[in-house]
């Protein structure tokens, strides 16, 4: 007798119940657990966020970036729960004391072995489908920053000796040669 094995259904109540330190996102009732990032990893994060930062108080900009952990509710239903390496938001009726309500303006993901099949496939397309103005992957093992900019329904490569330009700016890029990686 063949029984069909029920897939388990996980709601953010189960990434809440998660044990103190365990992170977890997650896509369409899966729970996707996230490894301990590298150290290569944190300073892409740091790296980056600070650029960012530093260009929107320079600007007197609207909008905030917020490095990871910080959840990201890409819908309403709050059943796709993220947390992205780097959220820009520009719209601060998104913020709450929760995280993010709604798409970022901005993503930017660090991809690592383990999070390449999410950041590359499954995070890909609900960032499109939410509203998320730009996402980048930045990719150190492949030598690739891959920009998606949604608005324009483009999709542009870079490596890390390049200078990558910021869609959701008029005025603002990121020298990746500047950045050290080694």
């Amino acid at each position: 007798m063949n029984v069909a094995r029920k897939e388990q259904i996980y709601t953010i109540d189960d990434i809440y119940a998660l044990p103190e330190g365990e992170r977890a996102e997650l896509i369409d009732g899966q729970i996707y657990y996230m490894a301990t990032p590298s150290m290569l990893h944190q300073r892409l994060v740091m790296e980056i966020s600070y650029r960012i930062r530093v260009y929107i108080g320079e600007k007197k900009g609207d909008c905030e970036v917020f490095p990871s952990p910080f959840a990201v509710f890409l819908n309403s239903k709050k059943d796709i729960y993220l947390e992205p390496d780097i959220s820009v938001i520009c719209d601060k009726d998104k913020i709450a004391s929760e995280g993010c309500m709604g798409a970022p303006d901005w993503i930017i993901e660090i991809a690592s072995p383990t999070s390449r099949p999410i950041d590359y496939y499954k995070k890909l397309l609900k960032y499109s489908a939410s509203g998320v103005r730009e996402y980048w992957i930045v990719d150190v093992e492949k030598d690739r920053v891959t920009v998606y900019d949604f608005q324009w329904d483009t999709v542009e490569e870079y490596t890390f000796s390049d200078k990558v330009r910021a869609g959701i700016f008029d005025d603002f890029e990121i020298d990746f040669s500047e950045i050290k990686i080694k």
